[in-house]
């Protein structure tokens, strides 16, 4: 799967009431409506400048650190976040990503500045940085998680396949 979009980079630790605020969370249950919030404690314009063509949000380390709620990930795909591409993942995040839907890719993000045009070859696994013409290599997914995600995560993986299927 290659996907291709501009970089939108934030910094390290970027917790869950970063990436959707606490204040939101309880509100709503419609994740149109919460995405229009995603990012807004450090971006604030971030779903107006992601939502109409795009993005990949890069970050530093421990991205997605806080609780276990799967909004956050959600919040991403609402809002039209391609993939998540961090030097590292808070492990909970990592795996709710999966399961929501949501490519992550860990990879030295120190390479990819703010509106890059950036592609990602999930499956070779190659971030290519466009506009620098570079690549930064990372290590695929492994098969499962990759399964996963082409059949959109695992609630829909369920559906697909009538239960957990390789």
């Amino acid at each position: 799967m290659a996907l291709e979009a501009k970089a939108f980079k934030f910094g390290d630790d970027i917790n869950t009431d970063y990436i959707i605020s606490g204040k939101y969370k309880f509100k709503s249950n419609d994740m149109n409506e919460m995405a229009h919030h995603a990012m807004e404690e450090l971006d604030p314009h971030y779903y107006e400048r992601v939502s109409p063509q795009g993005g990949f949000l890069v970050a530093g380390t421990n991205f997605g650190m806080g609780s276990s709620r799967e909004q956050a990930p959600l919040v991403l795909i609402y809002s039209n976040t391609k993939a998540i591409l961090a030097k590292s993942f808070a492990r909970i995040f990592y795996r709710n990503a999966i399961n929501c839907g949501i490519p992550v890719v860990e990879c030295d993000t120190d390479l990819i500045d703010e509106g890059d045009d950036i592609s990602v070859d999930l499956e070779a696994g190659v971030v290519k940085n466009v506009t620098k013409g570079i690549e930064i290599p990372f290590a695929p997914l492994p098969e499962v998680m990759a399964r996963l995600l082409a059949d959109g995560g695992l609630a829909a993986h369920f559906r697909k396949n009538g239960g957990f299927a390789l």
